[in-house]
């Protein structure tokens, strides 16, 4: 149960257009081999491409995740930096399958009911967090610290949105056939979660500057969301890292940026134009430009092709 806190100074509906989508996620990684174990075996993640330093894993010709060869040493606690990324699959038996590899291969797994969603947690061999998530908007909708739960079901009743999923139940999804080996299309980058130093500071980054709708803070729980059209989040924040966080050392694992897809170049401009004024540089790349937020997380902007 969360305090009280009114929620009027955070809400807000999005600039965005809801066409924007997240792109690809670029994450740092110490060994090829211990990485592709859980994001290609686990996850269940294809290999497009590879070059000397990157492995672009996806599904079809959509890449989900990059993996730079460029780590010496695993993710360091307490910093700033992913804390996970959430791949989004289309129907509950991706999710089982899902859970089924993991279990195969005895890698820990932690399996989170979050009314709104069910949701798999786990860690690549460097630490970098993966959620797996499957949407159920149908079961409830989302609470907040004004109604003192994260979740509220649709007969009413408070969800505190960190109740056990029934791992048995959920593998009957699969009945008897053979496990499947792939996400399916239509998997997706469903949103990012990212340690931060302060929440108001990383909502202005997020919510004025790019341009998500505010969707709540719970100071309590140490935590912000921002969206788009559709709970649970597009961009979630969090300062569990601690008070002192401060950006990873060269060298550890962990973000090296993620990727935000608006539909044309004037919404590309007028995101430019809010962030210029709240007094964030912008640095341009082909395609667009990347900001950091006030935590240093790097986030790349550009238009879709």
């Amino acid at each position: 149960m969360f305090a009280v806190e009114s929620q009027a100074a955070v809400r807000s509906a999005p600039i965005l257009p809801v066409t924007t989508t997240l792109g690809p996620v670029r994450i740092g990684i110490t060994d090829t081999d211990r990485a592709l174990a859980i994001w290609r075996d686990v996850v269940g993640l294809d290999v497009l491409a590879e070059t000397a330093d990157t492995l672009s894993l996806g599904i079809g010709e959509a890449v989900l995740i990059e993996l730079v060869r460029d780590a010496v040493r695993p993710v360091v606690p307490n910093t700033t930096g992913l804390y996970h990324v959430a791949i989004h699959v289309p129907t509950r038996r991706d999710l089982a399958a899902m859970a089924a590899r993991a279990l195969e291969r005895r890698v820990r797994i932690s399996p989170t009911d979050h009314l709104v969603s069910e949701a798999i947690y786990l860690w690549d061999a460097d630490g970098n967090g993966i959620e797996i998530t499957f949407e159920t908007p149908w079961r409830g909708r989302p609470g907040g610290p004004e109604e003192g739960a994260y979740a509220i079901a649709t007969d009413g009743r408070p969800h505190s949105g960190r109740e056990p999923i029934d791992l048995r139940g959920l593998l009957a999804e699969l009945g008897q056939g053979p496990i499947p080996s792939r996400m399916p299309q239509g998997t997706r980058i469903g949103h990012v979660h990212v340690h931060v130093t302060d929440l108001y500071a990383a909502l202005r980054f997020y919510r004025d500057g790019l341009g998500f709708g505010g969707l709540f803070i719970m100071a309590e729980w140490g935590m912000g969301d921002v969206t788009l059209d559709y709970m649970p989040h597009a961009i979630a924040f969090n300062i569990w890292a601690g008070p002192n966080a401060r950006p990873a050392p060269a060298g550890a694992a962990g973000l090296r940026h993620f990727t935000i897809v608006v539909p044309d170049a004037e919404t590309l401009a007028a995101m430019r134009d809010r962030l210029s004024a709240i007094g964030v540089t912008v640095t341009p790349i082909d395609g667009g430009f990347e900001a950091r937020d006030p935590a240093q997380n790097r986030v790349r902007l550009v238009a879709r092709a």
